[in-house]
């Protein structure tokens, strides 16, 4: 009997952290399925059969980042003074070009390339956007709250507004790191803000 199809001998979820990096790098646009073929070593069939198209393709890779980033900052700001580590999770955006020495590495955050690239043209993406942004919002307050009771944190806003502003500031900063940030001046921005905050 011919065969109709391969078998999907592959792993998904590492061919989607796979896929990721790829988006990631060059973007939904400048990502070709070609592209996805050829770094995934998958025939056509297996990743639409998979995945999906190319935008459904993308957007599962879009919620793998942030799952992994939300993971990351709910770790960050669990225990310990909050302003230390809300420090660096504003820094990394701007030290993106630090890590940015070979082609090919990720830039950015993905949350706000996603939401250059794709929003607010395409539904599904703003609502991965909105609902990522609604939870770093929340993550934030409730680190920022127990910093305001602790007397770490000023009380001069709402912990929710100060969260909002901190978001803000990682999106701007991602935007800006694409375009060529000089990390000591966003980092002295960074620094201010923290300050800022201070009690």
């Amino acid at each position: 009997m011919a065969r109709t199809g391969r078998p999907r001998a592959f792993d998904k979820d590492q061919a989607l952290e796979r896929a990721l990096l790829l988006f990631w790098s060059r973007g939904y646009g400048a990502t070709s399925v070609q592209d996805l073929v050829d770094a995934l070593a998958l025939e056509r069939g297996s990743l639409y059969g998979a995945f999906g198209d190319k935008r459904h393709f993308y957007l599962a890779a879009v919620q793998l980042y942030w799952d992994t980033y939300e993971r990351r900052l709910v770790t960050a700001l669990e225990d310990g003074p909050v302003l230390p580590a809300l420090r660096e999770v504003l820094a990394n955006p701007a030290r993106a070009q630090e890590y940015a020495s070979d082609v090919g590495v990720p830039q950015g955050c993905m949350i706000g390339n996603t939401t250059a690239e794709l929003v607010p043209q395409d539904a599904d993406a703003r609502e991965v956007v909105a609902r990522s942004h609604a939870r770093f919002t929340q993550i934030v307050a409730d680190a920022l709250r127990r910093a305001q009771a602790d007397g770490e944190v000023t009380q001069d806003a709402t912990p929710e507004a100060q969260a909002q502003l901190l978001l803000f500031t990682v999106q701007g900063l991602s935007l800006v790191s694409r375009a060529g940030l000089d990390t000591a001046t966003a980092l002295a921005a960074v620094d201010a803000l923290i300050d800022a905050l201070r009690a």
